[in-house]
């Protein structure tokens, strides 16, 4: 007897979204049958049963899954919402919640209820940092001893920097590091192991906004393994879709170094080699930052039908809350902030 298919709703049909609708669109498996936004315009414009009113949508539609694409701010009410209807898989956008606290209550009401919370960090389903950590676990180059990552997305510029796509970046009092570094905090625990410490140095280049926009993290992870967030929104890297890695990196061993370029190539350096070889060539990828929205999707779909792990439930993802949380207090502080004491 064939399954139905998993029945997805979404609440949110903003600038981001987009990805998220196409991606649900492109998975067999999955009938997409509700959207839900306060502009009745924007979830109309989605081609699906529109509703303004999350309420409505939850009790005409009956979903499987809730897909929460929407700002901090409306985190809380969405989730208790839709437990409240009976949803019991749903994904909700990062940053999650608009503090630890809250964070760490809906990630109770949620397991209480007996749903599964995956928080939509989508960075670590990047198909270069994947095809990274397997070179890493083989062994490619040796020991790892660093990593290095300079973000340069080269849209940070003047009066009207971000207001074309995400506006409530300008007015974010926090910036940098909760919207834009912390893909880059998970992304290093998936590659590294968890940080023990950071040290930050957070400043603002363009006085337009409210928040930090520029700076630089060191994280400390086990192992003797050091990873640098180098950030500048204001520069931008040699790539003709700064938007697709957001920067270049380096992953260095004692026995190579891996390079990540801006059109999302994964380049091989040999110690005591000149030149590079090919680990990974450019692609054309489809959707966002080589389709990982798409990659996170199918994850929690395998989850729900195979029963494969889950990466990112909102339970471990409360670490990456504590790290971010270091980090300012770091900055704040001018001295390296231990995580544990930011993990209590």
């Amino acid at each position: 007897m064939s399954q139905h298919p998993i029945r997805v709703a979404c609440l949110g049909a903003g600038y981001f979204s987009q990805f998220h609708y196409d991606s649900w669109a492109r998975l067999n498996d999955v009938a997409l049958v509700g959207a839900c936004d306060l502009d009745a315009d924007k979830a109309r414009a989605t081609g699906i049963h529109a509703f303004e009113k999350l309420d409505a949508l939850l009790r005409a539609v009956q979903p499987d899954i809730l897909d929460i694409i929407v700002p901090p701010s409306g985190h809380a009410d969405a989730i208790r919402t839709a437990l409240k209807h009976g949803v019991r898989t749903l994904i909700c956008q990062k940053p999650f919640c608009t503090s630890r606290d809250e964070a760490e209550a809906l990630t109770r009401d949620a397991e209480d209820a007996g749903a599964t919370l995956v928080i939509h960090e989508n960075f670590r389903f990047q198909p270069w940092y994947r095809a990274v950590k397997s070179a890493l676990d083989d062994g490619h180059i040796g020991e790892v001893l660093q990593a290095t990552f300079r973000l340069r997305p080269g849209d940070g510029q003047g009066p009207q920097a971000y207001l074309d796509r995400q506006p409530y970046f300008q007015t974010m009092e926090r910036f940098l590091v909760h919207e834009t570094a912390v893909h880059w905090i998970d992304t290093f625990r998936f590659l590294f192991g968890q940080p023990s410490a950071v040290y930050a140095d957070l400043r603002k280049v363009n006085q337009v906004i409210t928040g930090e926009d520029a700076g630089y993290i060191l994280f400390d992870h086990p192992g003797g393994v050091r990873s640098i967030f180098d950030g500048n929104r204001s520069i931008d890297h040699a790539a003709e879709n700064h938007r697709l890695t957001l920067g270049e990196g380096l992953f260095e061993g004692t026995e190579g170094v891996i390079s990540l370029k801006g059109d999302g190539s994964l380049w091989l350096r040999r110690k005591g080699a000149t030149e590079p070889h090919a680990l990974m060539p450019a692609q054309q990828w489809m959707g966002f930052g080589g389709d990982c929205v798409h990659a996170l999707q199918s994850h929690v779909v395998a989850h729900l039908r195979q029963g494969a792990p889950l990466e990112n439930t909102a339970r471990d993802y409360l670490k990456v809350i504590a790290i971010e949380e270091a980090i300012y207090a770091s900055a704040e502080l001018a001295w390296k902030v231990s995580v544990e004491d930011c993990d209590g």
